[in-house]
C-alpha cells in the first residue's frame, strides 16, 4: 500500500500541515490540467470547435443538464460550484490513473473535506432558504402518525450519516482499483502466470478508467439530488 503513502517533496521527514507533498503537487497538477481544459481550450470561442473545446463544452453542458434536471431551475445558481467538484474528482481520479501518479481522491482526508463542504453549504442553504420549515426533510407526512417520529429519528440519522458515505464510496472505489492493480501487477515476475496477469491488469485498467468517470458523477449527483432537498425539503 505504499502507493498511496504521503510523502515529503522535499527531503526526509515528517509531514506537517506546512509541509509540500506528493498530494500537494498532484493538487496543483489538477488545477493546472482543469484550467488548461476550461480556460485556454476555451479561448478562442470558435463557432466550430476543435477537440478540446468539445470537450469542455461537453463537460459544461452535461453538467449544466445535470444540475437543472436534478435541482430545478433554483438551482442553476450553484452550478459553478458543482461544475468545479465534477471537473476536480474527474481530473483527480484520471490524472491518478497515470505510470508514477498519486491519486488524491483516494484518501478520505481529501473526498472527506468535498463531502463535508457539500454537506454544511446545503444545511446552511436549506435553513436560509425555508427556515424551520426545512426540518420538514425529517419529517415523514405521508407515512402513518404513529410511524412519523421513529421515521423521523431515522432521516436525522441518515441525513448526517451522508457525508461519511458521500467520502468513504468515493476514496474507497479508488483505492480499492489501485490496490488490485498493483496486486496483478505483481504476479507479472512469474513467468508462468505473466501473460496473464499482464492481460488482468489491463483489463482492470479499462476498468478503472469507466469507475474513474463513473465515481465523479455519482458524488455530483448525489450533490445535487442533496441541494434538492435543501431547496425544496417538503418534494
Amino acid at each position: 500500500m505504499d502507493q498511496f503513502l504521503v510523502k515529503p517533496l522535499f527531503g526526509e521527514g515528517d509531514v506537517h500541515w506546512y509541509t509540500p507533498t506528493n498530494v500537494t503537487l498532484w493538487l496543483f497538477i489538477v488545477a493546472v490540467a482543469i484550467a488548461a481544459l476550461l480556460v485556454a481550450g476555451t479561448r478562442g470561442r470558435a463557432i466550430v470547435p476543435n477537440r478540446v473545446q468539445s470537450v469542455a463544452e461537453l463537460a459544461y453542458g452535461m453538467t449544466y443538464k445535470m444540475v437543472e434536471d436534478v435541482t430545478g431551475k433554483d438551482g442553476l445558481k450553484y452550478f459553478p460550484y458543482i461544475m468545479t467538484l465534477f471537473m476536480f474528482i474527474l481530473f483527480s481520479n484520471m490524472l491518478g490513473l497515470l505510470p508514477k501518479a498519486f491519486t488524491v481522491t483516494s484518501h478520505i482526508a481529501v473526498t472527506g473535506v468535498l463531502a463535508l463542504a457539500v454537506f454544511i453549504s446545503v444545511t446552511v442553504i436549506g435553513f436560509v432558504k425555508n427556515g424551520a420549515q426545512f426540518l420538514g426533510l425529517f419529517w415523514v407526512s405521508s407515512a402513518p402518525l404513529v410511524l412519523r417520529p421513529i421515521l423521523a429519528v431515522i432521516e436525522v440519522i441518515s441525513y448526517f450519516v451522508r457525508p461519511v458515505s458521500h467520502s468513504i464510496r468515493l476514496a474507497g472505489n479508488m483505492m480499492a482499483g489501485h490496490a488490485v492493480m498493483k496486486v496483478f501487477a505483481g504476479f507479472a515476475a512469474i513467468a508462468v502466470i505473466s501473460p496473464i496477469s499482464i492481460l488482468a491488469v489491463t483489463a482492470i485498467y479499462g476498468l478503472e478508467v469507466l469507475v474513474a468517470t463513473i465515481q465523479a458523477y455519482v458524488f455530483t449527483i448525489l450533490t445535487c439530488v442533496y441541494l434538492k432537498d435543501a431547496l425544496h425539503p417538503q418534494h
